[in-house]
């Protein structure tokens, strides 16, 4: 079963037949144009390894050939339920050794004092890294090392304040007509670069249950302006259906609110979560959207892609957030290839952050100008469809704020100097008195 730290008085861990105590039977919502449809009271959820009731799932041949080699036991049936890959993720060093060739930096990360967020990995995302290469992307992403416990001038707890913007525990408040919901501490696998690695793993001083969302969803009530809520933690979509359902349904009753995001990582790290049951449920609550949390083009494997086109097949309109990390994605061509695989399975890239400054990250981070150079690779070198708006959120809570190449290269008289991709030099009229556009002559007509 997934680590206590997961556990809330309200809320049960995936991988039991009930869902959370009081979620099981969700009213039906009040008439809305947002909802579709009254939803009926959810089935219990079936057991591990129940094949006639789980649906078909592509795998791919790397992720059976791990299943066979570490997991000999685990039934193919069982592999493909989230709930298995949940109870079954990699959390001690042991474990890990079993599967990988630890280099020193890792071992005296992993049995050296206690990290500021746990080791956690998911079986089948565990199967895409390689064994013997401490420096293969995926695997430095999720795999802590030493330089954990370095500290860089800069770096804090809570790089981006979101303390400081709490109104209610679990919102953060910050922009003025959208708030963050915070709904749980869990992730099925904990990437080392994480902002909220204060919270991840943790539950002392930041519970996650139903009195929270309850409470945080009385502030966004009262609080007309808010239009959008975007729903994170943790990963809400390691909550089980019926716990979902039912803020969805809490949240489609407020006459205010426009739009619900979910942010999550699920697809890319347990693709299994994505089932037909959850996607048919979340179409009845549109308009919603999703942000998936993608890193490497390497993350776009069959069993990704499906998620990604069953949530599509749904409605659900996917962008990707990808943070620039040193060394695992800052190169123009690595960045490239994720982008363009991403709109194959109809992701649009959305967002490239560059890294927040949490404790002991600095060996994650790039310089600023790694990011505008691969903003450079990336713009007239293929569709602007692929190219993610590259952000900086400022430290103290100041907000994404985005950052581009310098495409104005100056001014002529009355006339704009632009820089396109290739580097040459074009005019654009844009006189610095708009009246004077009016004075000049015409063709005759």
């Amino acid at each position: 079963m997934p680590s206590a730290s997961w556990l809330s008085e309200d809320i049960e861990p995936p991988g039991r037949e009930t869902g959370p105590a009081g979620l099981t039977q969700p009213a039906s919502p009040q008439t809305s144009p947002r909802v579709k449809s009254a939803v009926s009271p959810p089935s219990p959820l079936p057991p591990f390894g129940v094949l006639h009731a789980l649906p078909r799932f592509r795998v791919s041949a790397r992720s059976k050939a791990f299943r066979i080699r570490f997991f000999p036991s685990a039934t193919a049936a069982e592999w493909n339920d989230w709930r298995w890959q949940i109870a079954n993720r990699i959390s001690r060093p042991e474990g890990l050794e079993r599967i990988l060739r630890l280099s020193e930096r890792e071992r005296a990360a992993l049995y050296g004092q206690a990290s500021s967020m746990p080791l956690a990995v998911t079986p089948y995302y565990a199967a895409l890294l390689d064994r013997e290469d401490p420096c293969h992307p995926l695997r430095r992403s999720v795999i802590p090392v030493a330089d954990e416990y370095l500290r860089s001038p800069g770096e804090a707890e809570d790089p981006l304040g979101e303390e400081h913007d709490s109104p209610a525990p679990g919102i953060v408040h910050r922009y003025p007509d959208r708030v963050l919901f915070l709904v749980t501490s869990f992730c099925s696998t904990n990437c080392r670069y994480c902002t909220r690695s204060r919270i991840v793993g943790d539950k002392s001083g930041h519970p996650f249950n139903r009195a929270q969302w309850e409470g945080a969803i009385q502030y966004i009530e009262r609080t007309p302006s808010v239009r959008d809520v975007l729903l994170s933690g943790g990963d809400p979509l390691t909550l089980p259906d019926e716990a979902i359902e039912w803020l969805l349904q809490q949240l489609w009753r407020i006459p205010h609110l426009e739009i619900v995001r979910i942010g999550t990582k699920a697809p890319v790290v347990l693709p299994q979560r994505v089932t037909p049951a959850l996607c048919r449920m979340l179409k009845r609550y549109h308009p919603l959207w999703m942000s998936i949390h993608f890193t490497h083009p390497e993350e776009l494997t069959p069993e990704v892609a499906q998620a990604c086109e069953r949530l599509a097949d749904a409605g659900i309109p996917l962008g990707s957030q990808t943070v620039l990390l040193a060394g695992i994605n800052d190169e123009i061509e690595t960045m490239k290839r994720l982008v363009q695989g991403l709109l194959k399975i109809r992701v649009r890239p959305y967002y490239l952050y560059q890294c927040d400054p949490i404790l002991g990250s600095s060996h994650f981070r790039t310089p600023v100008e790694k990011g505008l150079e691969i903003i450079r690779g990336l713009r007239g070198h293929t569709t602007g469809y692929a190219v993610p708006v590259y952000v900086i959120d400022a430290p103290g809570g100041g907000g994404k704020i985005p950052l581009l190449p310098e495409y104005a290269a100056g001014r002529d008289g009355d006339d704009l100097l632009l820089r396109n991709y290739e580097g040459g030099l074009f005019r654009y009229p844009d006189p610095l008195d708009p009246g004077s556009l009016a004075n000049r002559p015409r063709a005759a007509s």
